[in-house]
């Protein structure tokens, strides 16, 4: 059934064409030897070989572009996060039984990750090995004090995140992180990203202190916000209409910011398809807030941070590995020229 829906929403797009079905984990290898594909959707769970086996043997070694189909569960999450790590490019969560009413939002999304994969393919993606090659120094903690960052992502977050966010010392300054993924994913995503890091990790909560040493990660349905109190920023989270077509959405978390933290908040903007985050950058910059995006060589999909760069309100434009190291220098040298005033 899920072959058939897939084959549906895939052959409704002019620019795709289906040119093969697996019935399993070994066919799948067959045929992705003899059609050649640009990209191949993978299930999990299949007989004989599962999808976590066919990547392990064909990610890096043929050159095609992996999405998997993905089930909205804790299960399922854990399994994409392997899936991430072995090389797949991104991951589609499958509709729900309850009705054929989520099928047009499937069709749509599903159609976006395999072009999206079809233009990446080839492209060099992060080899999660939780070290990022310039990690970021320790800040003195008359320097950090009172900052914050937060951190838009989409389309190649999970393997990005995962590969830059163990760079940073766990005594660093509080990070906020809008990735756009499922509810039934972050909680998850998050307790990986804890096992991962020097700073603590956790899906934000409201209420919840954004604290030196601590990462929070916005809840797959809900926009994460800050406003201070006292001489903390707290998180508020927001269950309002989707910001530039997501919730939780990088605009709503960079405008939030640009509201209670400016200028003290460094706006990082990161691999993802569309535009959700542009406005929310040009908010940070013209409230006094340095801004940096990721350079289009290291992201995976190169439309958030090119719109962002479009509105000439980033700072910097940096590789991936540069980025911990580009946020402590932006924090290092606005301190240094507050204590100057």
């Amino acid at each position: 059934m899920v072959r058939a829906i897939l084959r549906s929403a895939l052959s409704q797009h002019p620019g795709i064409e289906v040119v093969g079905l697996a019935t399993d984990g070994l066919d799948a290898l067959a045929k992705i030897a003899s059609l050649r594909p640009d990209v191949v959707t993978l299930d999990v769970e299949m007989p004989r070989l599962n999808g976590l086996g066919v990547l392990q043997r064909v990610s890096g070694k043929v050159p095609v572009s992996f999405v998997m189909i993905s089930t909205l569960t804790q299960a399922g999450a854990r399994v994409t996060f392997d899936a991430l790590r072995l090389g797949a490019f991104d991951y589609v969560p499958k509709p729900e039984r309850s009705g054929i009413a989520g099928l047009p939002d499937f069709r749509q999304a599903v159609q976006e990750k395999v072009l999206a994969a079809a233009a990446a393919k080839g492209r060099s993606r992060p080899v999660v090995s939780g070290r990022t090659r310039t990690a970021a120094p320790t800040l003195p903690p008359n320097c950090a004090r009172g900052w914050i960052v937060a951190i838009g992502i989409s389309c190649g977050g999970p393997q990005t995140l995962m590969e830059m966010l163990p760079a940073f010392p766990s005594d660093f300054v509080p990070i906020v992180v809008t990735q756009h993924m499922p509810a039934q994913f972050t909680a998850t995503f998050a307790s990986r990203l804890d096992k991962e890091c020097a700073m603590r990790v956790k899906e934000a909560a409201d209420g919840d202190v954004a604290e030196p040493g601590l990462i929070l990660v916005a809840p797959g349905d809900r926009h994460l916000g800050l406003r201070r109190t006292g001489l903390n920023w707290r998180v508020a989270l927001d269950s309002g209409p989707l910001v530039s077509g997501h919730r939780p959405s990088a605009d709503f978390m960079f405008s939030s910011a640009a509201r209670a933290c400016a200028p003290r908040c460094v706006g990082v903007i990161m691999t993802g398809m569309g535009h959700d985050g542009a406005d929310g950058i040009v908010r940070l910059k013209t409230a006094g807030c340095p801004t940096i995006a990721q350079d289009e060589d290291t992201s995976l999909v190169y439309g958030m941070p090119k719109a962002a760069v479009q509105t000439g309100h980033v700072d910097h434009v940096v590789p991936l590995a540069r980025i911990p190291h580009a946020i402590a220098r932006v924090i290092g040298k606005g301190a240094c020229a507050e204590a100057r005033t």
